[in-house]
């Protein structure tokens, strides 16, 4: 079975904590003694019902305050399909959370309560899904018994976010849009008899169909990329001339006789071994752990790259990037970080701030001359040495960054290279 990554995001108190709980609860994914342990915690919090939130807030604090503050991963699967959830925060001050938890997903559930319509909130996490190319985004208008399961406050939402936050988009994003109570389970596993004017599926119905693209990224989708990670030299009687590149390749396929160039020295050679533990391989592609060894002895160290002669990218010391900013010490014009691209790093100088995306309006703003805390700005930098860097919508695996303060050794900001 393949396992779908899922990221789920919201304001606060729009109820993500208890759609998973409720998800866990309908796939029989949670043992008889935990369901008595949430009933007892519920009863002792003096409500009437079973709290299903409970199963995900696990910190003291987020059980204390009913929010979410940091990722939880949650797990469980159908006879069809492994999921994993990353339940990330809802507030503000936790953006940077909600960034790394749906970096490695590829579906966004965006949850909206029925009573409050769009929110800031929504348009940040919208956007975020979008900067982070999500090719599908559930918007989970959650809460609809608290309206009477109105068909005209659900119409009246899903214009709203049509016509404001829908257009940070990209071509060929598929948005679905859902009614459902978490609460009571309507709309949840299966079809809801409280909306019968809802003529889409239920949200695990959906899911359970949704292309898995994440599954599919290989060889036909980006080109090959691999980090050397370590160049192997055993010096043995047995491997006395041996000389091997070993890292995970980040994208694509190398294959047996492959035309490579080493970056940056721009050396070409061809493969002749693609080796795994002790086996040899005629090829291996995105994931794989495995050590190169070239026809020819040319120059390479960790930090270098092997890519295919002809699908190789430019180096390059001048990137244009958008940046999630993760520090309380803003960006400014000037600073000087660590950029660190896989394995490579290098010093990079801000060299100016373009704009700063205003979440209201979903504008750039280019008065701005600073990043804040959790802010997005489009910032241009100079790195000391090249980078070897895709576009992050042509390949996410090779287009993002992330930038190191050299005082703090703190990871300071994301990037995704424009």
């Amino acid at each position: 079975m393949d396992i779908l990554k899922i990221a789920t995001a919201g304001s606060v108190d729009d109820g993500k904590s208890t759609l998973i709980g409720r998800l866990l609860y309908e796939t029989k994914s949670i043992t008889k003694d935990k369901i008595e342990a949430l009933e007892t915690a519920s009863k002792r919090k003096g409500l009437d019902f079973t709290d299903l939130s409970l199963l995900t807030d696990g910190l003291i604090a987020e059980r204390e305050q009913g929010i979410t503050i940091d990722v939880a991963h949650i797990y469980f699967n159908t006879p069809n399909r492994k999921y994993i959830i990353a339940d990330t925060p809802g507030h503000f001050e936790y953006t940077r959370n909600m960034v790394t938890g749906a970096s490695n997903a590829s579906v966004s559930i965006i949850l909206i309560d029925s009573r409050n319509g769009v929110s800031e909130q929504t348009k940040r996490h919208y956007y975020i899904s979008s900067l982070l190319r999500m090719e599908n985004v559930i918007v989970a208008v959650n809460k609809m018994d608290l309206v009477d399961y109105s068909q005209e406050r659900f119409e009246e939402i899903k214009s709203d976010f049509e016509n404001t936050v829908g257009k940070s988009g990209f071509e060929g994003q598929q948005l679905t849009f859902i009614p459902l109570s978490s609460l009571y389970g309507q709309n949840i596993t299966t079809k809801s008899d409280k909306m019968p004017w809802y003529k889409g599926e239920a949200l695990l119905e959906v899911l359970e169909k949704l292309e898995n693209r994440q599954q599919q990224v290989g060889a036909d989708d980006f080109a090959a990329r691999l980090p050397v990670q370590h160049v192997i030299r055993p010096k043995t009687t047995e491997y006395h001339d041996f000389r091997g590149y070993a890292g995970r390749i980040a994208s694509g396929e190398f294959q047996v006789g492959d035309q490579v160039i080493a970056l940056p020295s721009r050396q070409i050679s061809s493969v002749k071994t693609i080796e795994k533990f002790e086996t040899k391989l005629e090829s291996a592609s995105a994931g794989d752990s495995v050590t190169i060894t070239l026809e020819d002895d040319i120059d390479i160290s960790r930090g270098n790259m092997l890519a295919k002669v002809g699908a190789a990218p430019e180096g390059t010391k001048a990137l244009s990037a958008k940046i999630c900013w993760m520090d309380s010490t803003p960006m400014t014009a000037g600073k000087t970080y660590i950029l660190q691209h896989g394995i490579n790093d290098q010093k990079a100088k801000v060299l100016s701030i373009e704009s700063v995306l205003d979440v209201e309006h979903l504008e750039e703003s280019s008065e701005r001359n600073d990043i804040q805390l959790n802010e997005i700005g489009l910032v241009n930098l100079k790195t000391a040495g090249e980078i070897f860097a895709d576009k992050y919508q042509d390949n996410p695996l090779n287009g993002s960054f992330i930038l190191i303060d050299p005082m703090t050794n703190n990871t300071v900001g994301l990037g995704f290279i424009q």
